[in-house]
């Protein structure tokens, strides 16, 4: 695909990874819508803000309608709430999940027709390393996650007779808001954007961008053991 001529819409796209995605698309020669629950906040030149809230069915139809020409989608919005799954409130783990999964296959849906109509073109899913390994801190954002993966997977088959390739980008934490209390190792947005987009342009379904999430996806193969080596 072809990011040069190319029309998008990101979600999320009013701060954090979002905004940075939205912006390395504008510099290679995309128009780009930018989605956000308050237009009014998308301080980005050049872009089209979008009033979206993915969890309303109503906004996703109307931004749906408003962002006719799209073909290229990028379901970056989320959040993670920190719930643990034992104690943490049911309603922040359904939330997460309602964020995540049932709002990011809201999109899909609304706009594959979109996407279709216009010829074809990609959606691009942004995972995370948390897709493939779980720990309490995270429980119901890498549960969400989790499925977020497999509908990706589901549905990459299932669009793929559109003429609408569906990937997934995978990344650990990155230097953004929503990784401001973590202390450890942080990727920089800038550099995962641009990989993100390079991915697209080269067609590929699984664009893996930093060293957790390599080395995550290698542990895969190996099992619980591999993936949690303080397990007795």
């Amino acid at each position: 695909m072809k990011i040069s001529g190319s029309t998008a819409l990101v979600t999320g796209a009013n701060r954090g990874f979002g905004r940075t995605l939205a912006a390395e698309l504008l510099s290679r020669g995309a128009t780009v819508y930018a989605g956000a629950r308050n237009p009014d906040n998308v301080d980005l030149p050049g872009v089209t803000p979008v009033r979206l809230d993915i969890t309303d069915p109503a906004s996703v139809a109307a931004a749906a309608e408003l962002a006719g020409d799209v073909n290229l989608l990028v379901n970056n919005a989320g959040i993670d709430l920190r719930t643990d799954l034992m104690d943490g409130d049911l309603d922040l783990v359904r939330l997460d999940l309602e964020t995540h999964y049932i709002g990011t296959l809201s999109m899909i849906r609304a706009f594959a027709p979109v996407i279709a109509d216009n010829g074809g073109g990609t959606v691009l899913n942004v995972l995370s390393a948390l897709s493939w390994v779980n720990f309490p801190l995270h429980g119901a954002y890498g549960a969400a996650k989790s499925a977020e993966w497999a509908m990706t997977n589901a549905l990459r088959l299932q669009l793929a007779e559109r003429g609408i390739r569906v990937a997934g980008l995978h990344v650990g934490y990155m230097d953004t808001d929503m990784a401001a209390t973590i202390t450890g190792p942080k990727s920089d947005p800038a550099l995962i954007a641009r990989l993100g987009v390079d991915g697209i342009e080269a067609d590929a379904y699984e664009i893996v961008t930093d060293e957790t999430s390599r080395r995550v996806q290698a542990g895969l193969s190996g099992g619980v053991a591999a993936l949690y080596p303080q397990l007795p």
